[in-house]
């Protein structure tokens, strides 16, 4: 019963390393020349193929028709996270894996934000899980404001480290950085994130297939990456997959960026609820500093470091809120529930008089 228990802990911690993982390992490939659009397309192309027959496989009982409208849906949400996805890597590319793994909880927070303006969620500051939500908003964009505008001395550094042997023209992480510019891309991701979020619960309540949905995901970024990258990549060269690195990037991107993370986050989410699964996310900073700073010879900054522990306070203050909500709304239901069957015998008896 322990080691049942024990697996989603388990899981979480192998999905966050590989997050972080991808990050690192992306950052590698485009320091190397490879562009954000050709690694988006392949990636996504290979996902898509290896979620194919899982998808089929698993949901091979419960097989929602798809319908234009569904299509159509799926089409917004690979649109959405083709857009999220470029941001991303493209902060990561300007700045630093640490940074853009620092700002990636700011999702809740942006989630939070949106689901007000579309009136999918009342603010009443008389409740302490809204206040909670709210200033944890609050304190959550303060520290990406922190992380973007603020580095400060270096904390950790190493003097060298296997990036040089990596990299072709032997150029370290932290001379190709722009600090500023990759934060504003990564905090735009963020808030793309967050609209995918939303949208991806509407369209899980019409299909509820979601293995298939993340194949189509999948599927549609690739499309739209090829279109685009057409455009803006006309050197052929640049879709070649030399030198190794970039093959292995995007081989893991496609293996554990997609596949696996999606699939285990999936599998915990069913079992111990969305947070449980939220409450690791601050673990990829940790694997992300160690991996940087130890194998990439990346700088963490004092400015890195506050702005993280803000965002993390304002991240749990926001998934607190949720929480104490949920729990609200499961007591109001099960007081409702029992008042019914308080009732249910006294109507019977009052019939029974009748």
């Amino acid at each position: 019963m322990g080691r049942i228990a024990a697996l989603p802990i388990v899981g979480m911690v192998l999905a966050e390393c590989a997050q972080a993982g991808l990050i690192i390992i992306s950052k590698i490939a485009m320091s190397n020349g490879m562009s954000n659009l050709i690694f988006l397309c392949y990636s996504n192309a290979l996902a898509a193929l290896i979620l194919l027959p899982i998808s089929l496989v698993v949901h091979r009982s419960e097989r929602p028709p798809l319908t234009i409208s569904i299509i159509g849906w799926f089409f917004l949400l690979g649109l959405i996270g083709f857009m999220a996805q470029f941001l991303g890597y493209a902060g990561i590319n300007f700045s630093s894996p640490t940074l853009s793994t620092a700002m990636l909880n700011l999702i809740p927070a942006f989630t939070f934000v949106l689901a007000v303006i579309f009136r999918m969620e009342r603010i009443d500051m008389r409740s302490f899980s809204s206040l909670a939500k709210t200033v944890g908003t609050i304190v959550s964009i303060s520290g990406a404001f922190i992380v973007t505008l603020y580095k400060g001395p270096p904390i950790l550094k190493t003097s060298s480290s296997v990036m040089t042997d990596v990299l072709s023209h032997k150029q370290l992480i932290s001379e190709r950085s722009n600090w500023v510019l990759g934060g504003v891309c990564v905090a735009a991701n963020c808030v793309l994130a967050s609209a995918w979020i939303i949208v991806q619960a509407s369209v899980l309540k019409k299909y509820r297939a979601e293995l298939i949905m993340v194949f189509y995901y999948c599927f549609f970024v690739a499309i739209q990456s090829v279109v685009v990258s057409s455009i803006l990549e006309r050197d052929l060269r640049s879709w070649e997959l030399t030198p190794k690195i970039r093959w292995i990037a995007v081989l893991y991107s496609a293996v554990f960026g997609s596949a696996f993370q999606v699939g285990v986050s999936t599998w915990c989410l069913r079992r111990t609820g969305p947070v449980f699964v939220a409450m690791f996310k601050p673990l990829g900073i940790i694997v992300t500093v160690f991996i940087g700073v130890t194998f990439l010879g990346d700088t963490f900054y004092l400015g890195s470091l506050i702005g993280a522990i803000v965002i993390v306070i304002g991240f749990y203050s926001v998934m607190w809120g949720k929480a104490n909500e949920e729990k609200m709304d499961e007591d109001a239901g099960e007081e409702s529930l029992a008042s019914i069957k308080q009732q249910v015998p006294l109507l019977q008896s009052h019939i029974e008089e009748i």
